[in-house]
């Protein structure tokens, strides 16, 4: 029998060396704030006649928007973000190309956050996390009310969940850092998705420890807690292999306005997997018994 609970001390150091870089890049550099979150405007341009990448963002710092990101999508379509501009701004914005590009410019999308709005976006995005996280805590405390101590198991997932958002949220401060990926509003749905997805995994793994510890497997916690993870890790496994597979395609053939929404949810999932199968019932077993060392579970 494969020994997880007895090796959690390694697992939880391969946590900590996924968290710790991510906290320190978190610290340091922040996040490369989307537009939800910053202000200023989003707009999707077409050209009539092919233009450079380079050549755009040229042109931009001659308008004076040196500051622009800018990402060609796969239709050939450029996604420009620049600090928030009115009407005016916009119409002489898109003049100046029309004449320096000697090309016809269409708008397809235009958007525009003011920092009044992005400030509450930010209020609500924190507190949407915060109630969704107090509520799964009385949620699994209820639903095993009949083991000794539930709320240990509410705060036990919690706590895994925890560990799956810092290290999502510290790899994409990394990736803005490194690539320029942002943190929208679609970041914090993809998180949500992430929050929801990696309970479910958990509760699956709880409710066997559950129905282990009623069958009296073992009078070994650290035992039963064991054979219940090796008892559910293929189904984990194979579930999320198919999210997997499903968010790659997503990835690769979908456009690039929700290439990195699909990244944070790949890399949640497969921090979902481990956090369930390697974190969140190895932890129950460390609050449930301290820290002294179990006996080894066959």
């Amino acid at each position: 029998m494969i020994d997880i609970v007895n090796k959690r001390n390694w697992f939880f150091l391969i946590s900590i060396c996924l968290l710790v870089p991510g906290i320190i890049s978190m610290l340091v550099f922040g996040f490369r704030l989307g537009i939800d979150f910053s202000s200023g405007t989003i707009m999707t341009l077409r050209f009539s006649t092919a233009v450079d990448q380079a050549a755009l963002r040229q042109e931009m710092g001659n308008l004076g928007y040196g500051e622009a990101s800018i990402q060609k999508t796969s239709e050939g379509d450029f996604l420009v973000r620049i600090r928030e501009i009115n009407t005016e701004q916009k119409e002489a914005l898109i003049a100046g190309m029309k004449k320096d590009l000697n090309t016809e410019v269409t708008i397809r999308d235009f958007y525009t956050v003011s920092p009044l709005v992005a400030g509450e976006v930010a209020r609500n995005a924190a507190i949407a996390v915060g109630v969704a996280s107090l509520f799964m805590i009385l949620y699994i405390a209820f639903a095993f009310r009949h083991m000794p101590s539930p709320f240990k198991w509410g705060a036990s997932a919690v706590v895994a969940l925890l560990h799956d958002v810092l290290i999502v949220m510290g790899i994409f401060s990394i990736l803005g850092w490194a690539i320029g990926y942002q943190v929208d509003s679609m970041f914090i749905t993809a998180m949500l998705t992430i929050v929801g997805y990696s309970i479910n995994n958990t509760c699956v793994v709880y409710d066997r420890i559950r129905e282990n510890v009623r069958k009296g497997i073992s009078k070994d916690f650290a035992v039963t807690v064991n054979a219940s993870i090796l008892e559910t890790i293929v189904r984990c496994i194979n579930t999320s292999l198919t999210v997997i597979l499903t968010c790659l395609a997503i990835y690769l053939f979908g456009g690039v306005t929700i290439q990195q929404f699909i990244m944070a949810l790949l890399i949640g999932v497969v921090i979902g997997i481990y956090d369930s199968i390697f974190v969140a019932g190895p932890l129950l077993v460390l609050w449930e018994r301290g820290l002294k060392t179990s006996p080894k579970a066959g």
